[in-house]
């Protein structure tokens, strides 16, 4: 077949789903009879290398050079038979299509264990004794991960699932490394590669390479592939698009770069990959190109045709998935905690609520770029639209919401719009922990399909999250998480160390937070990142301010987005790295949440200011949710019982309703005088969230009192109504 636009995200990123970049490009030129076809080179040559065939010819490698190995590749390679033979059926069986081998795998005598099994002692307690598939899941990832050691260390020192040569693309200020290695003869895992490209160029025959690099683990991998069709079809031109490009290469100078390829874009790729088809096709100048590096007489130019406009998130299309091989991809389990898992494990279709980040403020944050500052939001009812067709296209309800902040607001419309639209979905995505989060707005999110969240709490301090810009405080988050818990919705949090005039003393006192979140179930999974300077963060454009030093003051001519820098306070941020992942990855197992700090590091460490029950004493002071009349009540619904009876009490009766609500797990009775109670049964079929109307506190208030009842207040705000939160009766 022949196909204008051949979509490609070169090795590595996720095992479990595809990186969705390619899918939404397709999903747009779909929208303008463009036709293309896509790939995931990097679950193909997972597939290829973890094969029967690839460990002969990979372990064919070894035998055929000479090299000194550690013992435990010398114990891998001891084992070789084994690997060899048992390869296809694990691989099957995290593909999801080999279930009962689990119960072998389970054994622990099936698999070959090297180093990476040290960690599994006691996987009973984690996994107990019905989590059969779990484990297996687990046992056989770490399977997995040896073998990624021992090609790491014996045949491809770049090697990694989803940082393949990641060395050599970030903070690459001068081309030079990368070009040097681009030189060098193909490495076992350049063979597989270009086997696999070498077959896809010949089925698709485009006119146009269109490579997306996320992140620098994919960079070279990306340069291999232009590389390799520049020397096979010289006729195909070749683009370079993606995250990294957009942070890393925006004062690009370096021409040897387009050598490989003959296009760089940046930031949203919809309009500059149309314009720059329309310029193959001979039907637009290259002056009308879209955010393009390129060369034009032989000088590398930045062609920006202010007079094409982006497009709006509506006219963007429905991410396509079609042409991946979405029964390849495998689930793994990197670490035994529930939340963690969700990026290695399970197939999870990913949209975007909104472009760009609602609040931008964030001085750590590239909030200069488009990417960042341009904010818009897509629509309830388009989002659930694009959902549904996914669905029918890929056969998986999960979808990942990979926005930068997932609006609040947002949010709670997109879960009234599936609640109404009875879709059975699992979702997640990324937030800021504010105060916008209240218990009731939590609960109609986890009623919507919401498992998780996750979120920057950064560096727990107030007086840092203050200079971040953040507008959250530790106990802000504390309690934001405590309603996310209570629903039954996962957190994770991004931690961050080595912020511009963090101490010592700040790194233990965040990391006995951490502790303390931990310990009070409020937090379930958490990743410490040391903070990086980057080019378009307000600390990069303004580091006087923050009391940082730039190291250099030179513009490298390729990757300038990572700015290596000096902390004036003196502190040595990376001395606490290892403490602080070790005993986070104690905490999120539910290890060791009474030790002393100090336990976790080999040197001498402040003792915390932090008070030992700060976060119980946050938590314990819950705000009261006021009567506000313009707040949105819901009735997510669930069946009634009425039942009238006749309550005497020292000589008085009333007439009394006994009302029965029928949940899933339980019916519970609620009682109310028999006019309330009528009244309430009315008017919960009102606010049913089926309805399109939706009802204000104070309309009900008006209507209450229109039906000759008194004492709104006291009836709403005490038992028994103020506990039908529980049942689906929400205030938003």
């Amino acid at each position: 077949m022949s196909t204008s636009v051949f979509l490609i995200t070169p090795p590595f990123t996720q095992l479990n789903t595809p990186y969705p970049a390619t899918a939404y490009l397709k999903g747009f030129l779909n929208t303008k009879n463009i036709s293309c076809f896509q790939a995931d080179l990097g679950i193909e040559v997972t597939v290829a290398l973890f094969s029967k065939d690839g460990l002969q010819k990979l372990f064919a490698q070894l035998n055929s050079t000479e090299i000194e190995l550690s013992p435990n590749a010398a114990r891998i390679l001891a084992l070789k038979d084994d690997y060899i033979q048992k390869i296809d059926q694990v691989i099957l069986f995290l593909q999801g299509k080999n279930p009962t081998l689990a119960h072998l795998i389970c054994k622990r005598d099936f698999l070959p264990e090297a180093s990476r099994f040290a960690q599994t002692n006691d996987l009973n307690w984690a996994f107990g004794n019905m989590g059969t598939q779990d484990m297996a899941k687990y046992i056989a990832t770490m399977f997995l991960e040896d073998l990624s050691d021992f090609i790491k260390e014996c045949i491809d020192p770049h090697f990694g699932f989803s940082r393949y040569a990641e060395k050599l693309g970030r903070s690459a200020n001068s081309f030079d490394e990368l070009y040097k290695a681009l030189h060098q003869p193909y490495t076992y895992l350049d063979t597989i590669l270009i086997d696999i490209l070498k077959a896809r160029m010949e089925m698709v025959q485009p006119k146009l390479l269109a490579v997306s690099v996320p992140f620098p683990g994919n960079l070279y991998t990306a340069f291999r592939c232009a590389q390799w069709v520049k020397q096979n079809y010289p006729n195909v031109k070749t683009i370079m698009g993606g995250g990294f490009a957009n942070t890393e290469l925006r004062s690009l100078s370096d021409k040897r770069v387009f050598e490989f390829f003959d296009f760089i874009t940046l930031d949203d790729g919809e309009a500059p990959i149309e314009n720059l088809i329309a310029h193959i096709e001979g039907t637009k100048t290259v002056n009308e190109l879209k955010r393009t590096f390129t060369i034009v007489d032989d000088e590398l130019v930045y062609i920006n045709n202010k007079a094409c406009t982006d497009y709006k998130q509506g006219e963007v299309g429905t991410p396509d998935y079609s042409d991946f091989y979405l029964d390849k991809y495998i689930s793994a389990i990197e670490v035994i905690n529930p939340m963690h898992r969700l990026w290695s494990d399970g197939r999870w279709n990913k949209l975007t609520m909104a472009h760009g980040c609602y609040w931008g403020k964030c001085t750590f944050c590239d909030i200069s770029l488009d990417y960042i500052k341009l904010y818009e939001p897509v629509a309830a009812s388009l989002l659930c639209d694009r959902m549904e067709q996914m669905i029918a296209q890929t056969g998986e309800s999960g979808f990942h919401f990979v926005d930068e902040a997932a609006p609040p607001a947002l949010m709670r419309a997109l879960a009234i719009e599936i609640i109404r639209r009875k879709l059975t979905v699992s979702w997640w995505t990324n937030v800021r922990f504010e105060k916008s989060f209240t218990r009731d707005l939590c609960l109609l999110l986890k009623a919507s399909g919401c498992i998780a969240v996750s979120g920057g709490l950064e560096v727990a301090s107030d007086r840092l999250l203050q200079l971040i810009d953040k507008g959250i405080t530790v106990s802000q988050v504390a309690k934001v998480n405590k309603h996310f818990t209570d629903a039954g919705i996962m957190v994770h949090a991004y931690l961050m160390y080595g912020f511009p005039t963090q101490t010592a003393q700040e790194t233990i006192d965040s990391l006995e937070m951490v502790r303390q979140l931990f310990k009070s179930g409020v937090l379930q999974s958490a990743f410490w990142h040391l903070f990086t300077m980057t080019a378009h963060s307000p600390v990069g454009l303004n580091p006087e301010k923050y009391k940082v030093k730039k190291k250099t003051v030179l513009v490298g001519t390729f990757a300038n987005n990572d700015i290596d820098h000096i902390d004036l306070t003196g502190t040595d941020h990376e001395l606490f790295s290892f403490g602080l992942k070790k005993s986070l990855f104690n905490y999120m197992h539910g290890l060791c949440l009474d030790d002393a700090l100090q336990k976790w590091f080999d040197f001498s460490v402040p003792r915390t200011t932090v008070a030992p029950d700060y976060i119980s004493n946050a938590l314990k002071d819950e705000e009261y949710l006021q009567f506000k009349p313009s707040a949105k009540i819901i009735w997510l619904g669930c069946q009634t019982t009425t039942e009238y009876f006749t309550q005497s009490k020292k000589g008085n009766s009333r007439e009394m309703m006994n009302i029965g609500f029928v949940t899933n797990k339980l019916t519970q009775q609620v009682q109310v005088p028999k006019m309330q109670g009528e009244w309430l049964i009315n008017t919960l079929q009102k606010l049913a969230i089926i309805n399109l109307k939706t009802y204000t506190l104070q309309e009900i208030k008006d209507d209450y009192e229109a039906a000759g009842l008194e004492d709104f207040e006291l009836f709403w705000d005490n038992k028994p109504v103020s506990t039908m939160y529980k049942l689906g009766l929400l205030k938003l």
